[in-house]
């Protein structure tokens, strides 16, 4: 019986290296090849960030910043009803189970097999749920954008995290887009960026896509916005935020002409261009030093301005432009 098990594990390795694709149950290679404390869930297959997290993580030529870390099991769902979102999960199912992924039924049996989760449902009305039963598991997890589709769900999800002790982040990889890493924060006086800002009638206007650029401005502008005002057309929107220290960042989100991403950060020194974008690897890299260290790149109270932001420029828009502060959208879920 070794015999057999242990012939199996090295046909597995070979055909992984050799590319591949399986018919063997995912559990074999989590069970066989990784470490406990590596082993990393998915919840949720409607996003392309899910399966190009578990090709850099279970690669055979992955990345030592990665740590050895491997995705072992996924639990499919994700949205129901958004159909952007549903379409792609059959596929998805058969992309993961090429890297020797196990797709389970519930998230209950996820967490019985993996030690860490990515949550990548791309459905942020279902994050809150999700996010605590990862929490009162007791396993630290990283929750993609949007990390709710609310501002009161952000809100309770860090609450819960306080709660259950268990720190967590989310970000989007445009905080790492290209130049930034050139930047001294300290030296700047303001900032305008942009992404594709494309709409869905479950969430509020930017928490389904917009998020990408309104992080990236606070990437560089950090906390303290006082107010924003927003300007919105069917294909524009555009948002100016001050700062209570008097500088100005706006972000524009686009839903016409070609998308791209990017920005210019106005420094002491002069303007510095953002771009291009950097992919999912530096974000997966900070992600991976969460899980190894329960240290959060990102902290609570900036992901929460963030979201205060966009709600307070929903309500700039609800108003037909007029001024709104960070201040009172915070006091309505943080009472």
């Amino acid at each position: 019986m070794i015999d057999l098990v242990d012939n199996r594990r090295s046909f597995l390795k070979k055909a992984v290296l050799g590319g591949a694709a399986l018919s063997l149950p995912g559990s074999v290679w989590a069970t066989a090849e990784v470490p406990k404390g590596k082993r990393v869930g998915l919840i949720g297959l409607d996003t392309s960030h899910s399966t190009a997290f578990t090709k850099s993580l279970n690669s055979p030529d992955a990345s030592p910043d990665f740590a050895g870390y491997k995705v072992v099991a996924a639990y499919p769902y994700g949205s129901r009803d958004i159909e952007s979102s549903t379409k792609r999960i059959p596929g998805y199912i058969e992309e993961v189970k090429k890297f020797q992924v196990e797709i389970v039924d519930s998230i209950a049996d996820l967490l019985k097999k993996v030690d860490v989760v990515l949550l990548e449902t791309n459905d942020g009305r279902l994050h809150r749920e999700q996010a605590i039963q990862v929490l009162k598991a007791g396993k630290r997890v990283f929750i993609d954008k949007p990390i709710a589709a609310s501002l009161a769900d952000v809100a309770a999800i860090f609450a819960a995290s306080e709660k259950y002790k268990i720190p967590l982040f989310s970000a989007s990889s445009l905080r790492y887009i290209k130049g930034l890493e050139n930047i001294d924060k300290s030296q700047v006086v303001g900032a305008d960026t942009f992404s594709p800002a494309t709409l869905e009638k479950t969430h509020p206007d930017f928490f389904w896509y917009g998020i990408h650029g309104v992080e990236t401005l606070y990437t560089v502008m950090g906390t303290g916005c006082r107010e924003v005002v927003r300007v919105h057309t069917e294909g524009t929107d555009i948002v100016v935020g001050t700062w209570a220290d008097g500088r100005v960042g706006t972000f524009r989100g686009t839903r016409t002409g070609k998308h791209d991403y990017g920005g210019t950060v106005y420094t002491q020194s002069g303007p510095v261009k953002l771009g291009p974008y950097a992919g999912y690897d530096p974000l997966l890299k900070d992600i991976i030093r969460y899980f190894e260290t329960g240290k959060v790149p990102v902290t609570p109270a900036e992901t929460l301005e963030i979201f205060a932001f966009m709600e307070a420029a929903d309500e700039s828009k609800r108003q037909g432009g007029k001024p709104v502060t960070l201040e009172s959208v915070l006091r309505k879920v943080t009472k």
